[in-house]
C-alpha cells in the first residue's frame, strides 16, 4: 500500500492549498487526500490544484466528505445532500482520484424522537443513490467509521450490515485504526470486510477520546491492526489524518513526526509499496 496525507493538516499554517501540496510531496508522502469542498472552490484554485499535483507527481486518491444531511429529517435537505455529495463525486473524477471518503453522522434527538430505524433507512437510500452515481463516474465511495456512541456506523457489525443493505459494489468500507481502538473494535474483526475496503485512515489517539495524533503520541497498538489491513489485500492507501497541533508554528515538524512514524511501522511488517 501506499502512504498518503490529508492535506487538511496543512490549515494552521494559513497558507494556500498548493503550499501544502509541495511540502506533502517534499516529506515523501506518495499520494494526498483533499478535504476541499467542491462547493467553495473557485474554478482558479481547482485547476491550480489539478495543475500541480500533476507537476509534483503527487496523485489525488480521496476527496473528504462530511454530509451528515443525508440523514436529515427533512426530505428536501437530503435531496440537496444527494446533489451536493454528487459534486464530489464529479470533482474527484475529474481529479483521477479513486473515491470520496463519506462521513455520514449520527442518529438525532438520541434515538428517541426519530425511530432509529428511519434515519437508517434514509441514509441507505441516499447512499444507494450515490452509489449508482459512483459507478457511472467510476468513483468509489467508501464510509467512515465514526467511533461515537450516536454514530450510525460505529463498529464492523453496522459497517457490514449498512454495505450489505446498500447492496453497491462501489459502495465500500473506510478502516480508520484510531477510531477502531476508540470504538473497542478488535483487530481480528477487520477480517469481516475482506474485499469491502477501498482505504485507510491511520494516527493515533488517547484510548478515550478522538484525537488524531501523530504515531507514537498516543496508546493505539498499531502492529495487530496493520497486520489485518495488510491480509485484506486492499489496493489502495493508508492516510494520515492529523488535527491541530498543539505547537502550530511546528506543524511541518508535527507531519513529519508522523511521516516517520508511520512509514516505520508499514515498513516493519512490509505493507507499504
Amino acid at each position: 500500500m501506499r502512504l498518503g496525507l490529508i492535506n487538511s493538516a496543512w490549515v494552521q499554517t494559513g497558507k494556500p492549498t498548493i503550499y501544502g501540496l509541495q511540502k506533502t510531496k517534499e516529506i515523501g508522502f506518495d499520494t494526498v487526500d483533499l478535504f476541499v469542498d467542491p462547493l467553495d472552490l473557485e474554478s482558479n484554485e481547482r485547476r491550480a490544484i489539478a495543475e500541480e499535483c500533476r507537476r509534483l507527481d503527487l496523485p489525488i486518491v480521496s476527496l473528504c466528505c462530511v454530509a451528515v444531511g443525508l440523514i436529515d429529517l427533512n426530505p428536501s435537505v437530503r435531496r440537496w445532500h444527494v446533489e451536493r455529495v454528487k459534486k464530489y463525486l464529479d470533482l474527484a473524477a475529474e481529479y483521477q482520484a479513486k473515491n470520496i471518503l463519506l462521513v455520514i453522522g449520527e442518529y438525532i434527538w438520541n434515538r428517541e424522537v426519530i425511530p432509529p430505524e428511519e434515519q437508517w433507512r434514509w441514509a441507505v437510500e441516499t447512499c444507494g443513490t450515490l452509489g449508482r452515481y459512483a459507478a457511472d463516474k467510476g468513483v468509489e465511495i467508501v464510509v467512515e467509521l465514526e467511533p461515537f456512541p450516536l454514530s450510525l456506523i460505529n463498529n464492523v457489525d453496522t459497517m457490514v450490515r449498512f454495505l450489505d443493505d446498500v447492496g453497491s459494489p462501489t459502495v465500500r468500507a473506510n478502516i480508520d485504526v484510531s477510531h477502531l481502538v476508540l470504538g473497542n473494535v478488535q483487530p481480528e474483526e477487520l477480517r469481516r470486510l475482506k474485499g469491502r475496503a477501498g482505504h485507510v485512515h491511520i494516527s493515533d489517539c488517547d484510548g478515550k477520546k478522538h484525537g488524531d495524533l501523530p504515531p507514537g503520541r498516543g496508546v493505539v497498538p498499531f502492529e495487530p491492526y496493520l497486520r489485518e489491513i495488510k491480509a485484506l489485500e486492499i489496493d489502495g492507501v493508508i492516510s494520515i489524518e492529523l488535527e491541530y497541533s498543539p505547537e502550530p508554528a511546528k506543524i511541518a515538524e508535527w507531519v513529519e513526526e508522523a511521516y516517520r512514524e508511520t512509514d516505520k511501522l508499514m515498513q516493519a511488517i512490509g505493507l507499504r509499496g
